[in-house]
């Protein structure tokens, strides 16, 4: 084989930076956008501003692309070893750790620009979104509950939403903090349940090996929990109609879903997985259409 086609050069490198950074597959960072579109929208209490709005989003971008990248570097020795990752960057040496360092730091430092757009007190927030970016790949091997940590980052940018807009925190930040947290752990058990098998063989430890045959159950718990806290955000907020059709449809979703798990089945799993961007974007319409400013007389 020529080895020009392992190690290339050049621009016929860029396609391994974006794969690198997650760029061609855009699910985790619409897994990210929609509830920080969500606490945008309630901190504004319909559409934000311009500035921010716009902040916010590169910020989802650059972040995610971080996350995927010191994801890639602290599994670098296992991806090799599991099917659905073994052609990554890293994994193969396309990509050296030197370079993957870089770029994580290069990410870092651009998202941390934007931040200082804002105020004082959603820069200190971002410090710990930042750290929880970071340890969240390591924590598979220490406890079974990596994907709580995927939670509480994947979460980071709903108190920093309400941080940039309002200078303070409310209740209903926490609330939507904590629903996003079970939603994460929920889709994220559906993910590891596609490399559950390699895993086991590995000793990568995750919620999907956690709970074993009670997965199915574990999740419908963590969905409904989600939809709980949700409505109780709804209900103290006073949303209208839109909202509760919005979330009655997550929870179609969330039906949906537990079909497609129903065997087990890697491929399925995925599939329910990826459904769960049209669960975030149903939620989202449902709070936009309830803040949608009222006609006039």
């Amino acid at each position: 084989m020529d080895r020009s086609l392992m190690h290339p050069k050049g621009l016929a490198r860029v396609p391994d930076f974006l794969q690198l950074m997650r760029l061609n597959r855009p699910i985790g960072t619409w897994l990210l956008m929609w509830p920080t579109l969500w606490a945008l929208w309630v901190a504004a209490e319909g559409l934000p501003g311009r500035d921010v709005l716009l902040i916010f989003i590169a910020g989802v971008y650059l972040m995610r692309a971080a996350g995927c990248v010191v994801n890639d570097y602290a599994d670098r020795h296992f991806d090799s070893h599991v099917k659905r990752t073994r052609l990554r960057p890293l994994a193969t040496g396309r990509i050296s750790e030197g370079e993957a360092q870089a770029l994580f730091l290069i990410l870092v430092m651009a998202a941390f620009v934007l931040v200082w757009f804002t105020n004082l007190f959603t820069v200190m927030l971002s410090l710990v979104g930042v750290v929880l970016a970071f340890i969240y790949p390591f924590m598979k091997r220490y406890t079974h509950l990596p994907q709580l940590f995927l939670g509480a980052a994947f979460s980071w940018a709903i108190p920093m939403a309400f941080g940039a807009v309002l200078g303070h925190l409310p209740f209903e930040a926490w609330l939507l903090f904590a629903a996003n947290v079970a939603w994460t752990v929920a889709y994220d058990t559906e993910y590891a349940m596609v490399d559950r098998d390699d895993d086991l063989k590995i000793g990568i430890k995750s919620t999907a090996v956690l709970f074993g045959r009670a997965d199915r159950l574990m999740i419908g718990l963590l969905q409904g929990l989600t939809l709980l806290l949700l409505a109780w955000a709804g209900l103290r907020l006073g949303f209208g109609g839109f909202f509760w059709l919005g979330l009655a449809a997550m929870a179609a979703t969330f039906v949906h879903q537990q079909v497609l798990i129903r065997e087990r089945d890697r491929d399925r799993c995925f599939q329910a997985f990826l459904n769960n961007h049209w669960s975030g974007l149903l939620v989202f319409a449902g709070i936009a259409l309830s803040l949608w400013p009222a006609a006039g007389p």
